[in-house]
């Protein structure tokens, strides 16, 4: 073997130091040469493959903590009928060097591969494809809907045809049971006529199974195809021997009826098919179609494909919003329902964020397009959904491993059944050949292969109905195998909207001074309790300064120094230590912090000035949330840097039993490592960014949708509505969904694991065998379908 070259784009890179360095690790290596451009962030590398190889080298790259960079490609496949098919595209994709990774999604007829650009293309993805006998296509989603339309109008005429044939030999098969009553005219038994019938059905409305064989043979694998292929033609041309031969008993209406009957089960399965994806459909309907915006002066109405960012768009009362936006004119309400689920409307006045798709209620309104296109909250919501729908649960993969075996052990059972009957008990020929094509097209594993994906499908999509989005399917199978739910408490049990409750000023300060004090300083935190008094501060008109130095202590509060004195604002261990008394204030602390406040000490060059309180509402929702995951048997921890008094006040409203408090920002997710190692499965429900790394580290993450951008990045699930009611419908959800999943691969497994031994007995003909093999698969479809209905609120 010679030597490979490739050309790899690396991330991370910052300067020479780092080229070098991997040029330096790269060319150590026996006979690899490396060279790297920083500008380009491109390595082109030669070496042997029988010294090395490319994931060697990747390797290498990583472990120095740069990125090889790998580029995701979405494809239509077409001509897959069973999951023997994607499991050979799987495998064969997957085997090409630098692809990391190729799923095929055989329900949705899509396929995801991600590979590391410059050693493969989209172009070698593709053709390696089609090498196997399948069509595949860079995905073009506008064009999926119609693609199916057609689909399921093809599968419908190709089923008539068989149909209006097979029927007058479906009738010759029941005169077979009663040959002394001769319930047809003798022409009607024909074996020429009854040949003249079968054959349009054998290869015209057969012909796509002939060609799926073929491909799938010409491939090195075998399929459904190649299963109905052989137990189809067997019958016909046995049939056709026996007609030349005089023979007046014959076996045309098997293979016509076997036919006749796939396509009616392909055709209800395609069907089907088309409403496990409704969800995607629903939600794109939500999006505007047209939107105006004002170019050169000119309002003017496009389509919301051509809006750009930073394009100023007009919306009327009455119209949906067309992407995100900033308002820069005017004041209205909006119906943010479609993704709060809250049916009040929301104000909405200069410099709010405004979301695509959302109603525009009263007021027009000018706003600053801020994302378009894929970046919209709609198309991220989709993008999340369709992801989901073409992963795979980790349940499917059994699934997988059985039905890439199963066909050729159907070969062999058949060909061992034909022997055993012919040779060895003596039966006919045509009572061999009988029990062969029952075997074979009972064992056609189609139903297997739906199984899982449609359950994750409808699942999925149930779930983007009521504002709960999986990140993937194994998310949705893992989400009902825990047993702690822990829930932050600002902005997931409560609103996250304090509001000022109480101003105490001690020595001689008045209130509205310490307000004045506070406010200025709080001015420059983010924290929601200083934006809090700020926002209480304005409310009374009350004019702030600025501040000459300004430092956030992270869960204990603020240092800064205001018109020249050095201003404490915290908690009672900010001011311990820094010496500074508070015992007069402690009854006062004490009370406030039983009715659920949170207490802020202020001092002043030292002395005691105050303390200062801020209530966040609880959500009316958070109690019935823990009422519901505590009757499913759920432990329920509330997690908060409030003090241990005001965080069991807050617990008892809600009624929650366990409680960690003072907890620090960076220690979440330590608490959550703890819960962890005494053996619990947990959930970690946050809104914030100092929620990321606990719930990234939780079994299952959820993010409240209301929240941060980063939360919701790190978690498996995100809860659009903010509703802690949703955190015990997603555990329903996926309790449903594997539940389904399983009795989808009962029935499919039953299907084939009964079916065959009796078709090998020859106690099942091979019309019903026909009958059987195309209703499990629509029954699996129909099953799934069922999620649609299941209770979880």
């Amino acid at each position: 073997m010679g030597e490979k070259n490739v050309q790899l784009t690396i991330g991370g890179m910052t300067c020479a130091a780092c080229s070098s360095r991997i040029e330096r690790v790269l060319n150590k290596q026996e006979s690899v040469t490396a060279s790297v451009n920083l500008a380009m962030e491109k390595a082109t590398i030669s070496f042997d493959p029988t010294q090395t190889s490319l994931k060697d080298i990747e390797g290498k790259i990583e472990k120095l903590g740069f990125e090889v960079k790998k580029t995701k490609l979405e494809l239509d496949v077409k001509g897959m009928t069973c999951a023997a098919c994607s499991a050979r595209i799987e495998k064969v994709v997957n085997k090409l060097e630098g692809v990391v990774l190729a799923t095929v999604n055989l329900p949705l007829e899509r396929g995801t591969v991600e590979y590391v650009t410059g050693v493969t293309s989209e172009e070698e993805i593709i053709k390696r494809i089609e090498k196997i006998g399948f069509q595949a296509s860079v995905r073009k989603e506008e064009k999926e809907e119609l693609s199916k339309d057609k689909e399921v109008a093809r599968q419908k005429r190709m089923f008539l045809i068989a149909l209006i044939f097979s029927l007058p030999l479906f009738v010759t098969m029941v005169d077979h049971f009663y040959p002394e009553e001769m319930l047809l005219p003798h022409w009607f038994m024909n074996g020429y006529l009854q040949w003249a019938l079968a054959t349009p059905v054998q290869f015209y409305a057969g012909l796509q199974f002939y060609k799926g064989a073929f491909k799938s043979l010409r491939g090195g694998s075998s399929n459904m195809d190649v299963l109905v292929a052989m137990g189809t033609s067997a019958a016909y041309f046995y049939s056709v021997w026996l007609v030349l031969q005089g023979e007046v008993y014959l076996f045309f209406e098997t293979s016509a009826v076997i036919i006749t009957l796939i396509l009616l089960g392909k055709l209800l399965e395609a069907r089907a098919k088309g409403r496990t994806s409704e969800a995607i459909k629903k939600l794109m309907g939500l999006q505007a179609k047209k939107a105006i915006v004002i170019r050169d002066g000119v309002e003017s109405e496009i389509a919301i494909e051509d809006v750009r960012m930073n394009d100023v768009v007009v919306v009327k009362p009455g119209e949906k919003i067309p992407v995100d936006g900033i308002v820069v004119e005017g004041y209205t309400t909006i119906d943010e329902s479609m993704l709060t689920g809250e049916s009040i409307p929301v104000d909405k006045t200069i410099d709010d964020e405004v979301i695509g798709a959302t109603i525009n209620k009263h007021g027009s309104f000018k706003f600053k397009a801020t994302k378009v296109g894929k970046e919209t909250t709609l198309a991220q919501i989709i993008k999340v959904v369709e992801d989901a729908q073409g992963s795979k649960a980790p349940i499917q993969r059994l699934a997988d491993i059985i039905s890439g075996y199963f066909v050729p052990v159907a070969v062999l059972i058949a060909v061992i059944s034909f022997v055993t009957w012919y040779f060895i008990l003596g039966a006919s020929f045509q009572d061999a050949l009988i029990n062969f094509t029952a075997v074979l097209v009972i064992a056609c594993p189609c139903a297997l292969g739906l199984a899982t994906p449609t359950s994750i499908m409808v699942g999925t999509g149930r779930g983007a109905e009521n504002g709960i989005l999986y990140k993937g399917g194994e998310h949705l199978e893992r989400a009902h195998k825990t047993d702690t739910v822990v829930l932050d408490k600002t902005g997931t049990i409560t609103k996250g909207e304090p509001e000022l409750t109480d101003v105490i000023p001690v020595q001689n300060w008045e209130k509205a001074e310490l307000l004045r004090l506070a406010a200025s300083i709080e001015k420059g935190s983010e924290h929601p309790l200083g934006q809090a008094i700020v926002k209480a501060a304005k409310e009374k008109d009350i004019v702030l300064s600025s501040v000459e130095q300004f430092e956030a202590i992270p869960g204990h509060g603020l240092k800064a120094v205001f018109e020249g004195k050095e201003v404490l604002i915290g908690t009672r261990k900010l001011l311990r230590e820094n010496s500074i008394d508070f015992k007069d204030l402690e009854a006062e602390m004490t009370k406030l912090e039983s009715d659920g406040k949170t207490a802020m000490l202020v001092s002043v060059n030292g002395q005691l000035s105050g303390v200062i309180a801020v209530a966040d509402q609880v959500k009316e929702s958070s109690k019935e949330a823990v009422h519901q995951l505590k009757k499913m048997g759920y432990t329920v921890i509330m997690l908060t840097g409030d003090n241990e008094r005001t965080a069991k006040a807050i617990a008892k409203q809600v009624d929650i039993d366990h409680v960690f408090s003072e907890v620090l920002p960076d220690q979440k997710a330590f608490k959550i490592k703890e819960l962890k190692d005494q053996g619990k499965k947990v959930i970690m429900v946050g809104d914030g960014i100092n929620d990321a790394p606990a719930l990234a580290l939780a079994d299952i993450g959820m993010a409240i949708g209301t929240g941060t951008d980063v939360a919701m990045e790190a978690a498996d699930i995100t809860l659009m509505r903010g509703d802690l009611r949703s955190i015990p419908e997603a555990i329903k959800l996926s309790r449903a969904t594997m539940r389904n999943i399983k009795q989808n691969l009962f029935w499919a497994f039953i299907y084939n694991s009964i079916g065959l031994p009796i078709a090998a007995m020859g106690l099942l003909a091979p019309w019903i065998a026909g009958a059987a093999m195309a209703f499990s698969s629509v029954s699996v479809v129909s099953n799934s379908l069922r999620l649609k209905r299941v209770k979880i609120k």
